[in-house]
């Protein structure tokens, strides 16, 4: 089945990412349609061997197109989403902006496909925040063993999460360190160059941030919400790719190799856990792949019925780009035909 589709904030870091994974997957350039604001309007964007074209958002007619993946933030898909789908586009949209609506479901294709089926409602599937997604990618083959009482998480987010403008505050800031030439923050509350920052996204009135309550709701949206949660989420200088230690408490005991065993049959999980030097996964080996790695599984034995585990993906494209992908091809196949 041939579709048109159209990448909304195609000249961004997880839009540019969402054409490289299409052009890989062979879908045609003429039924990509890459959009962006106005400022971009004429500019040429890669689409495998190809050059693309951007239009203008203002000026897109929405009717042309079947599926809209949206990436430009918030604010953008405020305003334009629901256009789109009253034009009968379907959208999938990377921001925040529904993903907490009762009425968008929340989709990560390897954890909770069946959700899916309520799009229609109102024409737009929401995508979850890119620690979220690898989070529950890893967690799922272990809720089905046992359900899972309460998950602490402690992210290491890499500065792509935040935008071209955090990657190039983190290369600009290490290059500096070398010189005399010293540059105020801009995109981050403090220098990251040999550096973290416990702070992404505002803080809310309870001292966390708007980071962790993203990944507590989301999570409870997606697995139950009778799971206790409490995350930190850190930025650190790393370019892409979000790791995280994840400490989980089941209601019934979960040994080690079950959950070896579990994570390396589960879809988009890959296990990588060898007691010795070098034995786990780090951002750097994960960038430019498709898979959430699982590390360091071992018991927690500050709690009864506890596991503690090591999770890293690439932030960009599990975590943002192809997962959006993936919920398209996923309604492609079982509900467009």
């Amino acid at each position: 089945m041939s579709l048109n589709i159209a990448i909304v904030g195609a000249t961004g870091n997880v839009g540019r990412e969402m054409l490289n994974i299409l052009s890989d997957r062979k879908y045609d350039s003429s039924n990509i349609f890459p959009v962006a604001s106005s400022k971009s309007e004429g500019t040429k964007v890669e689409f495998g061997d190809k050059e693309l074209t951007v239009e203008a958002i203002d000026k897109f007619d929405p009717a042309k197109v079947d599926l809209a993946l949206f990436s430009a933030g918030a604010s953008v898909s405020k305003e334009w989403a629901p256009m789109f789908a009253e034009k009968n586009c379907i959208v999938i949209d990377n921001s925040s902006q529904f993903r907490m609506d009762k009425d968008v479901p929340l989709i990560v294709p390897e954890v909770n496909p069946d959700a899916i089926k309520n799009y229609k409602i109102k024409n737009i599937i929401a995508n979850p925040n890119c620690s979220t997604i690898q989070l529950v990618v890893a967690l799922k083959p272990l809720y089905e063993i046992s359900k899972i009482k309460k998950v602490i998480v402690s992210t290491y987010q890499s500065v792509s999460g935040a935008g071209k403008a955090g990657m190039d505050e983190l290369f600009d800031q290490t290059k500096n360190m070398f010189s005399d030439e010293i540059k105020d923050n801009v995109k981050f509350t403090k220098p990251i160059a040999f550096n973290v920052i416990p702070h992404i996204d505002k803080f809310m009135d309870d001292g966390y941030t708007k980071e962790e309550l993203k990944m507590n709701q989301e999570t409870k949206k997606i697995l139950s919400n009778e799971i206790e949660f409490s995350a930190t989420c850190v930025r650190v200088p790393v370019f892409i790719g979000h790791s995280e230690a994840v400490n989980i408490e089941f209601h019934e005991k979960v040994s080690v190799e079950q959950a070896r065993e579990a994570i390396k049959n589960a879809p988009g999980c890959k296990l990588l856990d060898e007691r010795e030097d070098g034995g786990y996964v780090t951002p750097k080996e994960c960038a430019g792949n498709d898979d959430t790695y699982v590390s360091r599984i071992r018991e927690d034995t500050s709690t009864k019925n506890g596991l503690s585990i090591w999770v890293v993906s690439d932030n960009l494209r599990k975590g943002a780009a192809l997962n959006t992908i993936q919920i398209a091809e996923m309604l492609i196949e079982d509900h467009l035909k």
